[in-house]
């Protein structure tokens, strides 16, 4: 069967899409300590390599990797953690290609194609499940850091948003509690992982912590950054970003450890929101009855 341009054309981006692929693998394993993970992950590399001859033997030409998408999901990576990254790249590099590409022709063309996705959709997916990586182990200490941050601390700033009606007395007190819960936080969650004779209490402790305060950090910024007599627009701004941090942590899980991301996200959400609205009417409750005029 000849090949014609628009075949000729598909060959060679998906030849790209595996080469890319397998070089991003490579870079990822460079870095990665565990002798396991990095022997899987070039084991995967080997198999896109595989697929890249395949496609060459039909386009007969040689391609060029998307140096960009090497570099992007590279240093992705080292930020989020390579599960995550690898997840996220298997489910969107090539496979809208094999999908908008799988048509009769391409599949009278190349007969192997079958055996080419066959191995894409499960036998890759199976050895990315056999990756191990450390910050996934700890995303229970993660959650309970993060979860508790975002109840109690919008809770408290709502409250004090109406309650003082100042940024800087807002920022004050939102520092001073956010601080002091972090650091009970993280020696709860410390103590709490000891008693149960977890031997890496300490890792526990640090992720439940670090994303305990980073939560802190990101929604006291706006009461920080904008003028004092701004509460009411820090309190939306706060607000929002909850929902954004909601939204980046549960798609991050969903897509790290398959699970339900419209669940999770409406969960959290509901939860954080109702209890920042129970505070706002606390403070507003409070100013009013005791007759503070902060």
């Amino acid at each position: 069967m000849a090949i014609n341009d628009r075949m000729l054309k598909v060959l060679k981006a998906l030849q790209k899409s595996e080469l890319t692929e397998k070089l991003i693998y490579i870079n990822i394993a460079k870095y990665i300590k565990d002798d396991k993970n990095r022997e899987t992950l070039l084991r995967i590399a080997e198999e896109e390599q595989k697929h890249y001859d395949i496609w060459k033997k039909y386009s007969k030409v040689d391609v060029e990797p998307s140096k960009l998408q090497i570099f992007f999901y590279t240093c992705l990576a080292k930020i989020f953690g390579y599960t995550f990254v690898i997840k996220k790249m298997e489910n969107s590099l090539n496979r809208s290609l094999y999908n908008d590409s799988a048509d009769d022709e391409l599949k009278e063309l190349v007969p192997e194609i079958e055996t080419i996705q066959k191995a894409e959709l499960v036998h890759e997916q199976k050895m990315i499940e056999l990756l191990d990586e450390e910050r996934l182990q700890y995303v229970g200490s993660m959650v309970l850091g993060l979860n508790d941050a975002l109840v109690e601390f919008t809770g408290s700033l709502a409250g004090y948003s109406f309650a003082m009606q100042s940024n800087k007395l807002i920022s004050l007190a939102g520092l001073i509690t956010g601080i002091s819960a972090t650091l009970s936080m993280t020696s709860s969650e410390f103590l709490s992982a000891r008693s149960e004779g977890d031997k890496n209490a300490k890792k526990s402790a640090f992720y439940t912590g670090i994303a305990y305060l980073l939560t802190v950090v990101i929604l006291i910024l706006p009461y920080l950054l904008l003028p004092d007599n701004m509460y009411s627009l820090s309190l939306m701004i706060m607000l929002v970003l909850v929902i954004m941090i909601i939204a980046a942590f549960n798609y991050y899980i969903s897509v790290a450890k398959n699970l339900s991301f419209k669940k999770r996200f409406a969960e959290m959400s509901l939860i954080s929101l109702s209890v920042a609205a129970v505070s706002f009417v606390i403070g507003l409750l409070v100013k009013k009855f005791l007759g503070i005029d902060v």
